[in-house]
Parts: structure tokens; sequence; C-alpha cells
């Protein structure tokens, strides 16, 4: 994966569930990932349809319109652009048409262009014993066709959490070893660490985890995503922690999944490089704070810093109603503020929970 400055390469996956980013907020994150120095973009709402549970239909000209028009401010820009496709549950039934339908797509992917394609299995069944032969067959039709530079898998279980298996089935025996062994050396496998939503990366686990895969895994983070039936009750605006500067030895990249508030999730994205490049020195309270000074203006920094226990471990189940339209009457002073508007949003339930996510 390219990198910006020789550094790690850390980019944004656009890859959750429920209200997704409008157009002018992807368009206005190339000026944002590239003062953070941002390698990548990867368009994956789960909510695209044609990019998952219709996959194998055409965008209709107006998207398609939009996607390419996106796919040129991000190359034109220095940022490489990615499209991630669910081609839901094709492993049921690949052959014959299912295996046209795939080329057609990756062709119509050919046109955006995309820089990176995505074949993201997750959150679909996957019970079936030859899930893994299957999977690998489809990765390498698609690599086989693509013009993309860059080709990264997510499997069905992309981590060893458990309610994975509680929502999708078992795990075929050996899946992950499988795909491993079978799967070209040159495609890329996405991985989310020891859970679906990982606090840490414990260099152990990625050791193991890249013995299993014959790969260093790339991270899929998710934080800080609040996608989920109880992650949608909170803002995550707090720094990255436990993301030191060290996983760029067990790692191939890192892509990291953020909230629906797409201007708030700029707030903890700020942070990361942080992480990475200070080291030991790196203190996420002086991180937030500059990103709070950076991103936001005055006042509305001030305001947001003094209700961050509210936004972050609080939660809407925790306010009162009279707290909620204190808040709300609070954020409203600061007219047409981007931040503002998504706290006020939030707060009034503009964003509610997706039941398509199931793994929380």
């Amino acid at each position: 994966m390219k990198t910006r400055d020789g550094g790690m390469n850390i980019g944004v996956i656009e890859g959750f569930f429920g209200r997704a980013w409008s157009w002018e907020d992807r368009h206005e994150y190339v000026s944002f990932l590239n003062q953070c120095q941002y390698s990548f973009y990867i368009y994956a709402p789960k909510n695209d349809a044609y990019l998952r549970r219709k996959w194998f239909e055409k965008w209709p000209q107006n998207i398609r319109n939009e996607i390419q028009k996106l796919a040129g401010h991000y190359r034109s820009s220095g940022i490489q652009f990615g499209v991630g496709l669910s081609p839901f549950e094709l492993f049921f039934h690949y052959k014959g048409e299912g295996q046209k339908k795939l080329t057609n797509k990756i062709n119509e992917l050919n046109d955006v262009p995309c820089d990176i394609l995505c074949i993201l299995f997750d959150d679909m069944r996957g019970d079936t014993s030859n899930l893994a032969e299957v999977q690998v067959e489809i990765i390498h039709r698609a690599a086989e066709i693509s013009t993309a530079k860059q080709i990264i898998m997510c499997p069905t279980y992309y981590t060893y959490d458990p309610i994975l298996e509680k929502v999708f089935g078992k795990s075929p025996i050996d899946y992950i070893d499988t795909i491993g062994h079978l799967l070209d050396a040159n495609i890329d496998i996405f991985w989310t660490g020891p859970e679906v939503c990982s606090n840490d990366y414990p260099p152990d686990h990625l050791i193991e985890v890249a013995h299993r895969l014959q790969r260093k895994p790339v991270l899929w983070d998710n934080y800080p995503v609040n996608d989920g039936a109880k992650k949608s009750k909170f803002l995550h605006l707090t720094s990255f922690k436990n993301r030191p500067s060290e996983l760029q030895s067990f790692t191939r990249g890192h892509a990291v999944n953020p909230m629906n508030q797409a201007w708030l999730s700029k707030i903890p994205l700020f942070t990361l490089l942080d992480s990475y490049r200070q080291g030991d020195t790196y203190s996420p309270d002086m991180s937030f704070d500059m990103a709070c000074n950076t991103l936001c203006e005055e006042g509305l920094r001030e305001d947001m810093k003094s209700d961050l226990a509210f936004f972050n471990k609080v939660g809407l189940d925790g306010f009162s109603t009279d707290k909620s339209n204190t808040l709300i009457r609070k954020y409203s002073r600061y007219h047409q503020n981007p931040f503002a508007t998504e706290i006020i949003d939030w707060l009034k339930g503009r964003y509610a929970f997706d039941p398509a996510c199931l793994t929380e």
C-alpha cells in the first residue's frame, strides 16, 4: 500500500451501516485527509445496495456520476480511491450466472476507476464447508479482471470474536488457514483484531494471525465507528489509544471505519497519526486538544470538551429530556456549523440504528 510520507499506510474506509455520509462530506474529506497525511479513502457504505444486496445491478446513472467525480477528486489530490464490493452470499451460487455477474460488476468498477478494490465477505452467512475455497476463487477472478493496483479481501470470519459464529453460523474448519494457503500472496486481507471492535492489537496476536494468513494483515479498525445498537447511542470523540507505532512492523496498513457523523469523526481521526509518529511521547489528551483546537471554532470546541463525558460515556439513554433540550439549545447557537449540526441531529435521534448491523 502506498504511503504519503514513507510511514504507515493509513486511510479511511466508509464501511458502516445506517445513515451514510453525504456526497458533499465525502468531497470535503479530500482536504482533511491531505491535512492529516492519510493515504487512501475507500467507498463502501453498507447502505449502497448496488455494492451489497443488489451488487449485481448497475448503479443508477446519478450515483455512478457522483462516484466517478469523487474518484477523480481523490486521485487528483494524491489520495488513493477505493471501492468495497460485498457480493452478497455469491459463494452459495457462484458458478455459471454468478460468475458472469461478477465479471460485469468488476468491469463497471474498472470504469470508475479504482486504485483499490476490496471484496468484502463480512456480515453475511458463512455456514458452508467449502467457504474458503469458493471465496478465494471469487477473489482471484475479480483480481484477474480488475485494473486496481491493490486488491483487499475481507473474510467472513475476520476476527476470533465469537459474536461472528453466533450471528453468521459456525466457521468451517481451518477457514482462515485455507484462505492463507490458497489466496495469491499479492492480495491483502483485512482483520479487525481480537474482537470486532478491538481496544488494542497485541503483537503476539498479529504475529499469529499473519502466520495463519501467510501475510501481514491490513487492520480494519472499528474505532470510532458507532453504527451498532449500543454504540449508536454514543459519539466517540476521544483520541485513539493503544495504536502504537510498532503496529507498522506487524501490519500492511490501517483502515479506519469512522462514525456515521463525518465531521465529528475528524476529531479522533486527527489523532491517529500522532500516535504513530510520536511513539512513547504520544499523549491522547494533548492530541485530542490539538484536534479540537485545529478543527473547531472557539467556543464550540470548549463546549464540546465540557460535554465530552455526556457524548462518550453517558450516551443518549442517560440523558433526561431536559438535558437533551439544553444541549440542543447550546449547539443551536453555532448556526450551520457542521460539527454542531451533527451533534443536534444525534440528540434528536436522526442517526437511527440500522438493525442490519448485527455484530454488537
